[in-house]
């Protein structure tokens, strides 16, 4: 059997121009996803939405989202000092609250699930902060942030630019 090697060309969005535009190509997805993003932040504290949002983006390499929801959380009145820390949360475990630290460990769990699930240790930790209808939530943000962060490495989203002004 004869084994041949695939290389990839790794091209960086400030390579290139944006491939398409994910929102008029998928237009009913787009919307749905909207509102499943939209139906996930409810009732949560926008700062821990930003934490959360800004981690998975910060695991999955996304300039644009990460752009975005550092700036978003900036305008909100988050903390500088905090955005710094939140990639390395575990060892500045005195910026954040122990909920924010729960929701931290669920969202790196879940965003990186195929290392090693979501462990039971996590998922108990989330469960003595949030009451079930707040930990669904949580989930569905991860869930939500990690679409939001294929769409924009798949489709070569430039950091720095926001078309949510157009939505």
């Amino acid at each position: 059997m004869v084994m041949t090697q695939t290389t990839h060309t790794s091209r960086t969005a400030h390579d290139q121009a944006p491939r398409f535009n994910f929102a008029k190509a998928a237009p009913k997805a787009f919307k749905a996803l909207i509102g499943f993003d939209a139906a996930a932040r409810e009732g949560l504290a926008p700062a821990l939405v930003e934490l959360i949002q800004i981690r998975a983006s910060l695991l999955n390499g996304c300039a644009y989202c990460l752009h975005m929801h550092t700036s978003d959380a900036r305008k909100a009145g988050e903390d500088e000092a905090r955005l710094h820390m939140i990639g390395v949360w575990r060892e500045a475990r005195n910026f954040f609250t122990e909920k924010e630290q729960a929701a931290l460990a669920l969202t790196e769990a879940v965003t990186l699930v195929s290392r090693d699930g979501v462990p039971d240790d996590v998922y108990a930790e989330a469960t003595r902060h949030f009451d079930e209808q707040e930990l669904g939530r949580v989930l569905a943000l991860v869930f939500a942030i990690n679409t939001w962060n294929r769409i924009a490495l798949s489709t070569a989203k430039v950091a720095g630019e926001d078309e949510r002004v157009a939505r």
